[in-house]
């Protein structure tokens, strides 16, 4: 018998008891306030009349779910009846164990629907925690839906009381995930628990025993949250983070030892980091945490961090002299306000200058301060003279690095001090989680590697270039070579990156051919042969002997970048710099320059921020996109972008180097982006296989890279077989008779969908090899559209359905960059055409509008003017001029529409819509309001609000997104 989801919610309940849970019934709103003020009571060791509750209860719905967890952890401060000022507290983060802990149910609220939650976890009477359990067999995604769902529907009424939830666990009995309580998240953010050797705690029953029980919990609560103030959201440590967070503060409280954490690249070590010097910040032992990074952007990146996971938590050292002031609490910011931190973050650089030279005296007095520093990306920085310098300066000390490819005796390079490893310099390895449990727990990407040249001979992948090591220099080097490598990147580009959606990195093997490369592009560009957007930074130097470039930018006080100018008079490489930098401003219209320090430092970041804030819902893809990044070393360790998918290479990578450079790519993102892409056009496979097996095991070669393309096509094979199971055609999908039936057609092709998304992306694809034509895998994709639409209409309309909860996972759909152009072109086409051909060209435009989830909302629109006013227009010239007056006359009359039917004041809502359209903030509903005739009851008021926006958005797709030429 299969156990119903009201018996594993039974049996959860009883084990929380178990653990020490109070169980209590609240079934509604009334109840959960009611209970709330008897747990306050008792927490605060207090009684609040009505009134001074009432104060309290107002206190508490202010907000979002964001500033609420900032409420949360404060203390409330108010006037007493009899005139006595009085606190209350929410939740006691010091000890943890205090705090009041009880179990319910079913608890019921109503929003905009009425919406009853499975398991709630009450803490001093507040809801912290939300358990949504499925039954077993049901896929563990339909449960963050719902959680998506309530989160709309229901968590803002009764004084937004759930918006105080802090955690969600999913379960279906066999699989439990937890995550953070954030709008706009993506089923990728949530977590299995772990032990502290990685092993996956998947039932419901052992992650409540490991995770739910009050101690715990308390823990990860009060310390184990981070309140990210960049992007307004929550966030909640992932097993092993808090492990080596855990490892480390034991570590300080209970001997002098140092030590390491191994945690893989990509796998989020900055938060670590950060959590562990925050803690340890609160140790009375410690006198400062010093986090050290080895490079002066990372300085800044690092910074960024750090103050977005705690406003104001650190300021980053102009140079040594505010260090030395730092170090001596005696540092003053910008304002001239003095701040005396206990978290200080520097470049090894300006240490290695404050312990030695002049300012070695000023420290003299901390010399027996027992400090801790973290060391960022320790495999890097860590084996000259300064190690050395920091132990022997600051003797009562205690180290600790964090690396994702430590050195071992195997990598290890040697220098006059000889051959040291990551342990000779910080002794054991306190934590581990290496390449192989990162893609297991699906926190990084697996790399899909292409090596291209002669020696690869079953494919198309096949072109002409020498690859299987030549070791001759001339022959890498030479003009012709590197012509048919920027042919190939051109030819290839746009399949790897979703048509230009992700970017690319281009690691070339040195300066000299990072300018060879970059000419031979702008040549291609200018005879029209690509239209793609290419940048280069790396460093330059006066001597120009050195062909490889540093893979940072150098510190202020070492070696400048920018020399006096005379010794620049005759550099090749610096003029060179200087003309791509003067084309990328013309790119950008921005002004940077290598002759300003600071101004090419600038350049370095608007490039980095570039890449980075591609992710984000409102970056300007027309006006700020960058397809290619040419570096030497630039870039190719520690730097992080969600949408840089692709490393095109043509230099000799080995050992930790090629982990660090490949692991660019392999950032979690969303469904479309299935692994990273890696183009070699030298022979690196060998080098690879030793460098995967060396940072994990002889086995994880599998885990790390993608299977070739014959065994993904055998993947799509048997997921086309189960899907014809079910529908044997694409007209068979009418006449599925039950919403079970339609359920399992949408997860059938879904996962037709992945695969393909999968198989696209290798240079290997054509539709010939595969036992479904394109036309046919486009039908079967307007039926799974259809039912999308349905479920969207039906949820509209209030109706209940089990396909709610089923993610489309829509982004896998979305690829070409079909914009108003492009539909412009395919229309001129239609005019030229005889009428067979163009009832065929008719067919094709309107397959396209459907198929495309984004055009689908334009399509009747589209088709009206191809029935109406195409066959009225006489010069092909002048299409793309009617359409535009067609579009626009549409817009005006849609918006005058809406606007009639919502009783709206047609000037005031334009405005409100051209101020969406350029921000992408959604208005707050007193905005909508202002526009209304009439100003909506209490009542009414949310319903209407959500309506109009809905709307707004309706009418925005359709007429402004995807219809920029």
């Amino acid at each position: 018998m299969k156990q119903s989801e009201a018996l594993l919610e039974n049996n959860l309940i009883q084990q929380l008891v178990g653990l020490g849970y109070e169980s209590v019934k609240v079934l509604g709103g009334d109840v959960l306030v009611s209970n709330l003020k008897a747990q306050l009571e008792a927490f605060n060791n207090a009684i609040y009349t009505d009134k001074e509750f009432d104060g309290i209860l107002n206190h508490l719905a202010k907000g979002n779910v964001f500033e609420k967890a900032k409420t949360l952890r404060d203390r409330f401060s108010f006037t007493k009846e009899n005139g006595e000022i009085a606190y209350v507290r929410f939740f006691d983060s010091e000890n943890w164990n205090n705090n009041l802990f009880q179990v319910t149910n079913q608890v019921t609220q109503e929003g905009s629907y009425k919406n009853r939650y499975d398991v709630t976890l009450l803490v001093n009477g507040l809801p912290l925690v939300q358990i949504e359990l499925k039954r077993r067999g049901i896929e563990i995604k339909e449960a963050f839906n719902q959680i998506n769902r309530y989160q709309l529907h229901s968590f803002w009424s009764n004084h937004g009381l759930f918006q105080y939830v802090q955690l969600f666990v999913i379960s279906n009995g066999g699989n439990t995930k937890y995550l953070a309580n954030n709008r706009l998240q993506s089923v990728k953010q949530t977590f299995y628990w772990a032990d502290d050797k990685n092993k996956n705690i998947t039932e419901l029953t052992n992650f409540a025993s490991a995770f739910l029980n009050p101690d715990h919990l308390g823990k990860i609560i009060a310390n184990y949250i981070v309140i990210n103030e960049t992007h307004k959201n929550m966030m909640v440590l992932r097993p092993y983070q808090y492990f080596a967070a855990e490892a480390i503060i034991k570590q300080v409280k209970t001997n002098n030892d140092n030590g390491y954490i191994w945690h893989t690249t990509g796998s989020g070590k900055t938060l670590t980091s950060f959590k562990a010097s925050q803690i340890l910040m609160e140790v009375p032992e410690v006198y400062k945490v010093v986090f050290v990074v080895d490079r002066k952007d990372l300085d800044y990146q690092t910074m960024k961090e750090f103050n977005a996971f705690k406003e104001g938590s650190v300021d980053s050292t102009a140079n040594t002299n505010s260090l030395v002031n730092q170090f001596l609490g005696k540092f003053k910011d910008k304002k001239g306000v003095r701040k005396d931190s206990d978290l200080i973050i520097t470049t090894i650089q300006k240490l290695n200058n404050a312990i030695s030279g002049h300012y070695r005296n000023q420290l003299e007095p901390l010399k027996n301060e027992r400090f801790v520093f973290i060391f960022d990306e320790c495999h890097r920085s860590q084996f000259g003279d300064t190690h050395a310098r920091i132990t022997e300066f600051f003797a009562k000390s205690q180290l600790f690095g964090f690396t994702g490819t430590p050195i071992f005796a195997d990598n290890a390079s040697k220098n006059e001090l000889g051959k040291r490893t990551t342990k000779d310099l910080f002794g054991n390895c306190l934590h581990k989680y290496v390449i192989t449990d990162a893609i297991r727990d699906e926190n990084v990407l697996r790399f899909g590697i292409e090596y291209l040249g002669k020696y690869k001979n079953k494919s198309n992948t096949l072109f002409d270039i020498e690859v299987e090591d030549i070791d001759k220099k001339e022959v890498f080097d030479d003009p012709k070579r590197l012509s048919k490598i920027a042919d190939y990147i051109i030819a290839v580009h746009s399949q790897k990156t979703f048509n230009k959606d992700y970017s690319a990195l281009f690691a070339v093997s040195s300066i000299d051919n990072a300018i060879k490369y970059y000419d031979i592009f702008q040549q291609k560009k200018e005879a029209e042969e690509h239209d793609l957007r290419i940048a280069t930074i790396f460093t330059y130097g006066a001597n120009e002997d050195n062909a490889f470039a540093q893979d940072f930018l150098p510190d202020d006080e070492m070696s400048m970048a920018a020399e006096p100018v005379s010794a620049y008079t005759l550099s090749h490489t610096r003029d060179k710099l200087e003309g791509y930098i003067g084309d990328y401003n013309k790119m950008y219209n921005t002004s940077f320059t290598t002759k300003d320090q600071q101004q090419f430092e600038n350049y370095f970041k608007d490039i980095s921020k570039r890449l980075k804030e591609r992710e984000k819902a409102t970056f300007n893809e027309e006006k700020d996109r960058l397809d290619i990044v040419i570096v030497v070393n630039m870039m190719l360790t520690g730097f992080d972008a969600k949408k840089v998918n692709t490393l095109y290479v043509d230099k000799n990578l080995k050992q930790h180097g090629l982990i660090q450079a490949f692991s660019r790519t392999n950032r979690i993102l969303g469904e479309q982006k299935s692994q990273g892409n890696i183009l070699c056009f030298r022979n690196l496979k060998k080098a690879t296989d030793e460098a995967i097996t060396l940072f994990s095991n002889k086995d994880a070669i599998e885990v790390v890279i993608m299977p070739d393309y014959e065994a993904i096509a055998e993947k799509f094979d048997e997921a086309l077989k189960n899907l014809r199971e079910i529908a044997p055609t694409y007209q068979s999908v009418n006449d599925l008779e039950s919403e079970e039936d339609e359920a399992a057609f949408v997860q059938a092709f879904r996962k037709l969908l992945r695969n393909m998304n999968v198989l696209q992306s290798y240079t290997d694809f054509n539709w010939d090899d595969l036992p479904i034509d394109e036309q046919e895998f486009e039908d079967y994709k307007g039926k799974y559209l259809d039912l999308y639409e349905k479920v969207k209409r039906d949820t509209a309309k209030e109706k209940t359905s089990i396909l709610d909860d089923i993610d489309f996972e829509l982004e896998l759909i979305h690829r070409d960059r079909i914009n108003v152009a492009y539909i412009l072109k395919l229309l001129s086409k239609l005019k030229d055409a005889n009428s067979t051909e163009a009832k065929a060209h008719k067919k094709a435009i309107i397959d396209l509008l459907g198929g495309d989830i984004k055009l689908r909302s334009k399509r009747e629109l589209i088709e009206k003017f191809i029935d109406e006013n195409l066959p009225h227009i006489l010069d092909e010239d002048s299409i793309e001029e009617e359409f535009e007056q067609y579009w626009q006359d549409q817009k005006v009359l849609a918006l005058g529409k809406l606007c009639e039917e919502e009783h709206l004041d047609k000037a005031q809502f334009k405005a409100l819509v051209d101020a969406y359209i350029y921000s992408g903030q959604e208005p707050i509903r007193d905005e909508v309001f202002k526009c209304l005739d009439n100003r909506p009851s209490i009542l009414k008021a949310r319903d209407i609000g959500e309506r109009i926006l809905t709307k707004m958005k309706e009418f925005v797709e359709v007429f402004v997104n995807g219809m920029v030429g």
